[in-house]
């Protein structure tokens, strides 16, 4: 990881975000500041970020607004703020992309364990050969390591961090079953949240750029009570 990574925080309290910016700064990252979506768009025409931490309460355009427009164009990883705390809204920033989620009052040293997990993963290990290089191939699609891209022909599906992980583990293990318990303990460096539906909803992201009908998936099954099985050949099988 970067220790000189560049972190932007989006957050409409001016006294919060003095204190990240003091906070962050002290710990090696360059911090820029913005208290609204206008205010975050021209921070990042400056510079771009390698992570985000986003309030969700913001004037205007909240921070679900914002990072709905973000993941059209970007896969920065986001750390998402919310002094409600509800679990509705963290299961709605989680479907729209962003990669982490904290709730208001926290410490700045969770911030900060969650940031440097969120560009771990972003950055990725350094490549490496692979034993099997067919396993980085499935249907249409081909895994480019490297580059953390996922490839159908020329086109970038544009994954996200979370979303590139969590395939990255099924193409692994194909034609296993794997648990939401076993998926939390393989994507290293997720928090266990304290509700069931995070492994779900990433789930839920990853089929709607890999199946043909998200409805209907023959790539990543569920196995009800049991889990997800990622299966190679898709409709093939």
């Amino acid at each position: 990881m970067n220790p000189s990574a560049r972190i932007l925080v989006v957050d409409d309290d001016p006294a919060l975000r003095d204190l990240l910016c003091a906070y962050l700064t002290d710990t090696g990252f360059v911090v820029d500041l913005a208290g609204d979506g206008d205010a975050m768009r021209r921070a990042m025409q400056q510079a771009m970020p390698d992570a985000i931490v986003l309030d969700l309460m913001l004037p205007n355009e909240d921070g679900l607004v914002l990072t709905r427009a973000l993941r059209t164009h970007s896969s920065v990883p986001i750390l998402m703020l919310s002094a409600r705390g509800e679990e509705i809204d963290r299961v709605v920033g989680l479907e729209l992309g962003a990669d982490d989620y904290l709730a208001k009052p926290f410490s700045p040293r969770e911030l900060l364990a969650r940031l440097r997990a969120l560009l771990r993963r972003a950055q990725g290990p350094a490549p490496t050969p692979t034993p099997h290089p067919q396993g980085e191939r499935f249907g249409p699609y081909r895994l480019d390591q490297g580059a953390r891209r996922l490839l159908r022909g020329d086109q970038d599906l544009g994954l996200s961090g979370a979303e590139y992980d969590l395939l990255k583990v099924f193409i692994e293990r194909p034609n296993r079953v794997l648990s939401r318990d076993l998926l939390l303990d393989l994507l290293k460096g997720y928090e266990r949240d304290p509700y069931d539906r995070t492994v779900d909803i990433r789930v839920a992201r990853l089929r709607r750029k890999i199946e043909p009908d998200p409805a209907n998936p023959v790539y990543v099954r569920t196995l009800r009570g049991a889990g997800y099985l990622f299966n190679p050949r898709g409709a093939e099988s």
